[in-house]
């Protein structure tokens, strides 16, 4: 019998280490902190536009989830 491992997460190489900052003793990736920024500045904005929660909560978790996953895929070169 063979099994499938498609569902088992492959580590990614990198050639350089991932950029973090220290909050309270633990390491945060700053691609995070960035989306979680990001997220912090479009939910007030569409809060103060449409003055509407939903839209703003849905629209703010679209653009974490967004420059979240832009940047950890393609990290800035520097």
């Amino acid at each position: 019998m063979t099994t499938h491992d498609a569902w088992v997460r492959r580590d990614v190489r990198r050639s350089a280490p991932t950029r973090t900052v220290d909050l309270a003793g633990t390491e945060w990736p700053l691609y995070k902190l960035e989306a979680l920024a990001v997220a912090l500045l479009v939910f007030v904005t569409i809060l103060v536009v449409t003055q509407t929660l939903q839209a703003a909560v849905l629209t703010a978790a679209a653009a974490a989830v967004v420059v979240w996953w832009a940047r950890r895929l393609f990290p800035p070169r520097s």
